[in-house]
């Protein structure tokens, strides 16, 4: 599968988690574990190693579509009350 169709397939997966971590990220208080954590998250999708490899039919795009929402939404949870209740009521 290339590249551009598993980011889009990913995107319509965790959509409303990318734009709270988008908000987050630009978040005055954004903890530093955070831009760290995204970045890694961000190399992990583009990058050709996987847990399983993409050459695999099937469970090559599975695991791209089980880890990156599960780590996004775990990274989300971590983050200090104030700031999950700012980036969820934007002003």
């Amino acid at each position: 599968m290339a590249a551009w169709k598993r980011i889009s397939v990913l995107w319509t997966v965790v959509r409303g988690d990318a734009r709270l971590l988008w908000r987050a990220l630009r978040h005055p208080g954004a903890p530093a574990w955070l831009k760290w954590g995204t970045a890694l998250l961000v190399l992990y999708l583009v990058s050709p190693v996987d847990l399983l490899p993409d050459a695999l039919p099937i469970l090559g795009v599975l695991d791209d579509l089980v880890v990156i929402p599960m780590v996004l939404h775990a990274m989300l949870k971590r983050l200090p009350a104030h700031i999950r209740r700012d980036i969820q009521h934007p002003v």
